[in-house]
């Protein structure tokens, strides 16, 4: 069984217009750049926000298909971890895990005791009587996975999960709910601005810019053959378009680069930060692409430094501390990049 939604949504001068599909224990992350779309797609999933035109169908079931058909948010079988959880502040875990069980008729003793036995399998059988207040920001996180969870949803919603918490307690949480969606038997859509939460959880990624789909396919596909510049920036490669003619490749934004993987007509280029050397003088000896660059930034990133190279290319180069002061490297310095072409990946645009 699979969600499939057409999700067309106009709202001003905001057009979504997305085909999705999730099948029955898959994780499907949607990433983009602010205004993309993301939000728009899961309020419309969660039937907080209706089609302008399309379908969204769950099973066998049609949750949304106007204008005849729209079943509203609180009757869909869904599950929602939103990004501030919005736990209730005057209950205890306990009845925060058990408010939605009693919103779709459970009584309450049943409620409370499915709702204990949710807050164990997510690690926090000695919290059931703790108020939010006095629940870190991890724990929190899981009273609200245990909240959506519990009411067996066919479709489970996160809207940044891991956007509130701190660096060391995402980590640990981040493999916490990996080990969760992999025992969920439902449809999981997950959003997110972080390439390394979609990255650990997700099946498939969905790239939203503008409105529309620019590219999907598994972590790695997408990692390996960005195709737009978002994505690049995304998953941390240098990207450029160009003409390919053999191992030549003239780019359309002036420069010429040699690859190993000769092809003809549209290609995209790809290749890691890591790839550029810098030399203060033209290097010489085995075959590669050579070009004069000056710096325009100096960033700390990571564990690295990372420079913006001005030059025909443009270009991203990462490089040690150690780099840094050996070369003496500042803005506004005047260099020489380098990249091998085997270095480099060619596929077509």
């Amino acid at each position: 069984m699979t969600v499939f939604a057409e999700l067309r949504v106009a709202r001003g001068s905001f057009a979504l217009d997305v085909q999705l599909s999730v099948a029955r224990g898959e994780v499907v992350a949607l990433l983009g750049p602010n205004g993309a779309g993301k939000t728009t797609a899961l309020r419309a999933l969660a039937g907080l926000t209706p089609l302008t035109e399309g379908s969204l169908r769950i099973d066998e079931k049609t949750w949304d298909a106007p204008p005849k058909v729209f079943v509203p948010a609180e009757r869909r079988e869904v599950g929602v971890v939103f990004q501030d959880y919005l736990l209730f502040g005057h209950l205890s875990a306990l009845d925060n895990v058990a408010f939605g069980l009693r919103a779709r008729g459970h009584r309450r003793a049943a409620a409370r005791d499915r709702a204990a036995e949710w807050l164990d399998r997510v690690g926090l059988a000695d919290h059931l009587h703790a108020k939010p207040r006095a629940l870190s920001g991890g724990q929190a996180q899981r009273v609200a996975l245990a909240r959506a969870l519990a009411t067996d949803p066919a479709l489970l919603l996160l809207d940044e999960p891991l956007a509130a918490l701190d660096a060391s307690t995402r980590l640990r949480v981040r493999s916490d709910l990996s080990h969760h969606l992999a025992d969920y038997p439902g449809h999981t859509v997950l959003v997110t601005h972080d390439p390394l939460d979609a990255m650990v959880l997700a099946d498939r990624l969905v790239i939203l810019e503008d409105g529309v789909v620019v590219q999907e396919g598994t972590p790695s596909e997408v990692a390996r053959r960005p195709r737009s510049d978002y994505v690049a920036n995304l998953v941390g490669l240098n990207l450029y378009r160009g003409t390919a003619h053999g191992t030549t490749v003239d780019l359309d934004t002036g420069g010429t680069l040699t690859v190993a993987e000769p092809a003809t007509g549209p290609v995209h280029i790809a290749f890691p930060p890591t790839a550029v050397s810098l030399h203060l003088d033209h290097p010489t000896g085995s075959p590669r692409n050579t070009w004069p660059v000056t710096i325009a930034a100096i960033e700390q990133h990571a564990h690295t430094i990372r420079l913006r190279l001005d030059g025909t290319p443009p270009v991203l180069a990462d490089v040690t501390p150690a780099t840094v002061a050996d070369l003496h490297l500042h803005p506004a310095l005047e260099l020489w990049a380098a990249v091998k072409a085997t270095e480099t990946h060619t596929y077509p645009a």
